[in-house]
């Protein structure tokens, strides 16, 4: 295991000249101040630098010097001060727990009950660091992977995430490179990364996630380490970041390395990471997507353009394209509206849809045609019966408070994934299901990228 009293043991018994730690997670990053304490060279960034990044105080304050922004929080270790906090900063809200790996215990908070539910569930263990509350801006989500010397720095590539900000990053759909931004953004994003790499002083890895809202630039977070898009973006580019990393960390400078610095240019593909879940094998686990990661595994779909793309990822990714069925829509209140064109677009592909009282009043508002159902609470005919019945084929479904088995929301997540039905509980999601489920009713055939005429090292 990754913990102190194992690794240094380890260490005294090689007496290596050097620890790598930046390759090993979240978890092999926290034991780099004890490494250096113990008297091991900690190679590439430092252990200082390193609190500075995770430190929110200290990073606050270093986003405000570089003049980088970011959305406005606080922190809090009671539930009062929580909710003094999120009420300054106006709801929605993104409540976490410091220093963590795969947003565990992270959450969207749209009320002062909210924030009152997680904290009582955040602080049932005793908490050595501040909860952090940020304001949360329904943006589109960015990311980068970068090599920096201490002096240059590479980008091999920008990525952007389909699901809007609030979706682990791990569970969201990424796109290679980032297609639907300006390139104003883009060299906001690539200025931005240089000055946090340079600041930091980092020499190696270092993952950067942005916000994009209304043309503007927010950093959400910056991790001095490999992250798990780095495998994914060595394929896609051809650049072994990795290699290059190392030999970063032992001394050697970028510009001798070969493959320039700033961004390297974008190759002529889209390249798509598809999440994978094992939902049905974890019995009582929440099944919407949210800021605590799920997934366990992803898979890639290259194409020339982002729909076949997506396509393919999504095909390798076990999903199912119906000819025809019916679609059941339930969603809260803040996305009925835009709900309504996620079921206009299923309804032009035929399907009949079907939707509780609430969301079906919206629809037919808005002019699509649905058929109301009574709530799996609710008595006589219900969900429960249609899905038994085998009337519903895919569920739309965006949770109101995900963490309770006992609501309606989460039993009908989980009835969805133990009857193998698609359930979309986020509507970017539904959306990038439909551009496939398009394509494949017109009946085009993925073409095939021949891995020998992809870039070098894919």
């Amino acid at each position: 295991p990754l913990a102190p009293e194992y690794v240094l043991q380890v260490l005294a018994k090689e007496k290596p000249d050097g620890v790598l730690v930046q390759f090993g997670g979240q978890s092999a990053i926290k034991l780099a101040k004890p490494i250096a304490e113990a008297g091991f060279p900690v190679l590439g960034t430092q252990p200082r630098q390193i609190d500075r990044a995770e430190d929110r105080k200290e990073f606050d304050a270093l986003l405000e010097e570089l003049g980088i922004p970011r959305p406005a929080g606080g922190t809090a270790f009671t539930i009062e001060e929580a909710v003094a906090t999120a009420e300054k900063l106006g709801y929605p809200v993104l409540v976490r727990p410091s220093y963590v790996l795969g947003g565990q215990g992270m959450e969207i908070a749209y009320s002062n009950r909210d924030v009152a539910e997680y904290m009582e569930i955040i602080t049932r263990v005793k908490q050595e660091h501040p909860v952090l509350i940020d304001k949360y801006i329904i943006g589109r989500e960015l990311e980068v992977d970068a090599v920096c010397d201490g002096e240059d720095i590479l980008i091999p590539g920008t990525m952007e995430h389909i699901e809007r900000a609030g979706i682990h990053s791990g569970d969201s759909i990424s796109v290679y490179p980032a297609v639907r931004v300006s390139q104003r953004v883009i060299d906001t994003i690539v200025d931005y990364t240089r000055k946090l790499a340079l600041a930091l002083e980092v020499k190696g890895l270092i993952n950067i996630q942005f916000i994009e809202y209304q043309d503007e630039v927010y950093v959400i977070e910056v991790n001095p380490r490999a992250s798990r898009t780095v495998p994914y973006l060595s394929k896609v580019t051809g650049i072994p970041i990795i290699a290059l990393a190392t030999r970063v960390m032992l001394g050697e400078k970028l510009k001798n390395l070969g493959y320039g610095t700033g961004l390297y240019p974008a190759q002529d593909l889209v390249a798509v990471k598809v999440p994978v879940f094992s939902l049905d094998k974890l019995p009582l686990v929440e099944v919407s997507l949210g800021p605590e990661m799920k997934s366990t595994g992803e898979v890639l779909g290259v194409a020339r353009d982002l729909p076949e793309a997506l396509y393919k990822g999504l095909l390798a990714a076990g999903y199912s394209f119906p000819e025809t069925g019916t679609v059941l829509v339930t969603v809260a209140d803040v996305y009925k509206e835009e709900a309504v064109e996620v079921a206009r677009e299923f309804a032009a592909l035929g399907f009949k849809l079907l939707a509780t009282e609430g969301t079906a009043r919206a629809l037919a508002q808005g002019g699509v045609p649905v058929e109301v159902i009574n709530k799996l609470s609710q008595p006589s005919y219900n969900i429960a019966d249609a899905l038994r019945e085998g009337r519903i084929n895919i569920i739309v479904n965006t949770p109101t408070h995900g963490r309770i088995p006992q609501r309606d929301g989460f039993k009908l997540r989980r009835l969805a994934v133990e009857s193998s039905i698609p359930c979309f509980t986020s509507l970017d999601t539904a959306r990038a299901f439909l551009t496939s489920l398009g394509l494949y009713r017109l009946g085009k055939k993925p073409g095939i990228l021949c891995l020998n005429d992809l870039p070098s090292g894919v």
